[in-house]
């Protein structure tokens, strides 16, 4: 898979309302779930516990935090496309977004990116992305929504 690069404000701008591309697959083990349990404080049953879980989860298996499949969006986004010529690139927010089904242990997810919106705020650009979190195998997203994120292009 390759990246789409970006060099300028003006490159970026082209792609408003088309696809930018699709990551790779990553799967989402246990321990990767344990991890984000621990670093986030929340250790509910539903995501650590595999034995309570295989009884008692509709499931019949643990699942990912929904925090999980939205912190991974940075890393996914990077496989995506890569933006030169920045100085800086900060997190803006996020809009319209939507948990849409649960990651079940050992899924595997990808993401999908097209460019919603692009604006010139006195050199930085805000961009706004359209994008899914896809589950292998399965119809509906795990994830889907806006996110926003600041470019600061280099003068």
């Amino acid at each position: 898979m390759e990246k789409l690069v970006i060099n300028s404000y003006e490159e970026f701008e082209s792609y408003l309302g088309k696809d930018l591309g699709t990551s790779e697959w990553l799967e989402i083990d246990q321990d990767r779930i344990n991890k984000f349990a621990d670093a986030t404080l929340d250790h509910q049953w539903i995501h650590v516990d595999v034995e309570r879980a295989k009884e008692e989860s509709p499931f019949k298996s643990t699942i990912a935090h929904g925090y999980l499949t939205l912190s991974i969006l940075p890393y996914l986004w990077a496989q995506i496309i890569q933006v030169n010529n920045i100085s800086m690139l900060v997190n803006y927010g996020m809009d319209k977004m939507r948990f849409g089904q649960a990651v079940i242990t050992g899924s595997r997810v990808r993401m999908t990116a097209k460019l919603h919106n692009i604006q010139n705020l006195r050199g930085i650009a805000k961009v706004e992305i359209d994008f899914k979190i896809e589950i292998e195998g399965q119809r509906k997203p795990a994830l889907q929504g806006i996110a926003s994120f600041l470019y600061h292009f280099n003068k």
